[in-house]
């Protein structure tokens, strides 16, 4: 849209016919009027107007205009001037209707208002940055462990009041592993660190800082899990201790000369070696170290002689049988009456089970971004169809409500179940309660137990037929009844699972929606995403959907 030769009083002296019918004027209402008549923001226009009248040139600068219908357009704004003998003396400005993209970018306020609200139920700290490192979200859980409220758009990298290295040096932010992961656009792993909360506390923790990438690969921030170590590092501080002093400690306690020649060898490293003492004690401790980790001995020795205490080093150690076993290594010099050092003691523990918990906590981080990403899916596609059928904003947000909270009645399932899946009788309950009458649906079938996938989209389904049951059908009045049986047919891969809603002697049916969400639900949306088929029918006194689907796409695992 086009308005030419504002005078450089204001004037409008032009307007193209895009412009007029954008704002919903004729002619004569809007040509000859002021242009700070048409925008609601006073401000705006005389700062327009200034940076004209100063010479510059205004591109895509974010307005708004007041329409004929008192209805608020979101708009850029592209300008510049006409200058004759240094004066300014008209404009020429170009007029772009941004309003759909303003909705857009409301909308996606919303969904990501969703996805955080996830997030902030979850007990684990997770925060996100963008690119620069810059905070831009946190949940409950981080604030709880860090102690303090981050403040989201000033604070960078971390979400921590101080960080200190393992060994207890202090470890600045840009330093920390979520600078590193975004300097270096990988994900950090295995890097242990303490913090201190603003009232002095310590806590160690373990982060898990992972760039985020758009479609096309690029860096657009990052995503960082913390995970509490105190309760663990305290166990292990007291074992470590314990294993110093107790010959007869779980952990292996090795003592070796400067040579690298055993001299004591306690039952824990028989148990974790295989060797006995008598077959270890006047060998060398490089029998224990593989091929490719020779390297580190001579390492250890250097610090030992300058009097250092290596903190758990993590590494790789061989039994007696050739097998290999991740150890932790904590090696402290050993002196002399003299104070001459004059070896060291190793103390080496089994570390399998700490790296297959890492592991399953790597497992739970992709879980949980599946989970989110699914449902983020699920409720997106809602939203989309709603949209597409909503006369009006406010039945807009009333049926998307209604849906999410469907939604989360079936999720209560899952997450009492540990996300295993909830049986057909478990989620019609849950999808029927809200409802009038709903208590007088009648159930028949086995006691099958639903995927996660089946509780989300068969819990939709049933929303839909219960509510349009209360407004039109049975469940709207006191007489008819409706039947919902379900069973099993055949067997393994072939088998099928069949289910049918019915509703009988009620009022005279009046059709899903013809075509609204609730139809699209039933015959297409639910049924696709369980590889199965839906058909709806309308009686004189009844609605009676059926369901058939593979057995594999409906029934969890062991769920009989």
């Amino acid at each position: 849209m086009r308005r030419n030769g504002d005078r450089a009083n204001g004037v409008i002296l032009h307007a193209n016919k895009a412009e007029l019918d954008l704002l919903g004027y004729a002619p004569e209402d809007y040509i000859g009027r002021h242009i700070a008549d048409f925008y609601p923001d006073r401000d705006t226009i005389d700062d327009i107007l200034s940076r004209l009248a100063g010479g510059e040139k205004i591109s895509r600068y974010p307005a708004r205009l007041r329409a004929q219908d008192g209805s608020i357009k979101n708009v850029e704004i592209t300008s510049s001037g006409h200058f004759r003998n240094g004066k300014l003396v008209n404009t020429r400005c170009f007029t772009v209707d941004v309003t759909d993209l303003e909705q857009t970018r409301s909308e996606l306020k919303r969904q990501d208002s969703t996805y955080h609200q996830i997030l902030d139920g979850l007990p684990v700290a997770i925060y996100t940055t963008d690119r620069n490192g810059i905070i831009t979200y946190y949940n409950r859980a981080a604030a709880d462990l860090a102690g303090r409220q981050p403040k989201i758009g000033r604070d960078k990298w971390c979400v921590t009041f101080k960080l200190f290295t393992p060994d207890g040096k202090e470890l600045p932010h840009d330093e920390c592993p979520m600078a590193i992961a975004l300097k270096e656009n990988r994900p950090v792993r295995d890097q242990e660190a303490i913090a201190q909360r603003p009232d002095g506390s310590l806590f160690p923790f373990l982060p898990f800082p992972t760039p985020l990438r758009d479609e096309d690969g690029n860096l657009i921030g990052a995503v960082n899990m913390l995970l509490d170590l105190t309760d663990r590092q305290r166990a292990e501080e007291v074992k470590q201790h314990l294993s110093a002093i107790v010959e007869s400690s779980f952990d292996a306690i090795v003592s070796k000369d400067l040579n690298t020649i055993i001299k004591s060898w306690n039952h824990g490293a028989e148990r974790l070696f295989g060797y006995s003492a008598e077959e270890a004690i006047g060998k060398s401790v490089t029998m224990l170290i593989p091929d490719d980790h020779h390297d580190e001995e001579p390492r250890i020795l250097e610090r030992i002689r300058r009097g250092e205490r290596v903190e758990t080093l993590e590494t790789v150690r061989r039994r007696k049988n050739g097998t290999l076993v991740p150890v932790s290594l904590t090696i402290s010099p050993v002196r002399n009456a003299t104070g001459q050092i004059v070896g060291a003691s190793k103390i080496a523990r089994d570390i399998t089970s700490a790296r297959e918990s890492e592991q399953r906590i790597r497992m739970l981080m992709r879980e949980v971004n599946h989970r989110v990403k699914n449902q983020y899916s699920v409720i997106l596609s809602m939203i989309r169809e709603t949209n597409k059928r909503s006369e009006t904003p406010n039945q807009f947000e009333s049926q998307v409500r209604e849906r999410i909270m469907a939604l989360s009645a079936s999720h209560d399932l899952l997450v009492s179940a540990d996300w295993k899946g909830a049986t057909v009788g478990d989620l019609l309950r849950a999808q029927t309660k809200p409802f009038p009458r709903g208590e007088m649906v009648e159930m028949s079938g086995p006691p099958l137990v639903l995927t996660p996938n089946a509780v989300q989209y068969l819990g939709i389904a049933f929303h839909e037929l219960a509510t349009n049951s209360a407004k039109y059908g049975v469940l709207s009045g006191e007489k008819g009844k409706i039947a919902v049986r379900w069973g099993i047919t055949g067997a393994g891969a072939s088998g099928l699972f069949h289910l049918t809603w019915a509703e009988t002697d009620g009022p005279e049916v009046q059709a899903i929606g013809h075509g609204g969400f609730g139809t699209v639900v039933l015959k297409r949306v639910a049924p696709a995403a369980i590889n199965g088929q839906g058909n709806l029918d309308y009686g004189r006194n009844g609605v009676t959907w059926s369901l058939e689907a593979p057995l594999a796409s409906v029934q969890a695992s062991g769920g009989e």
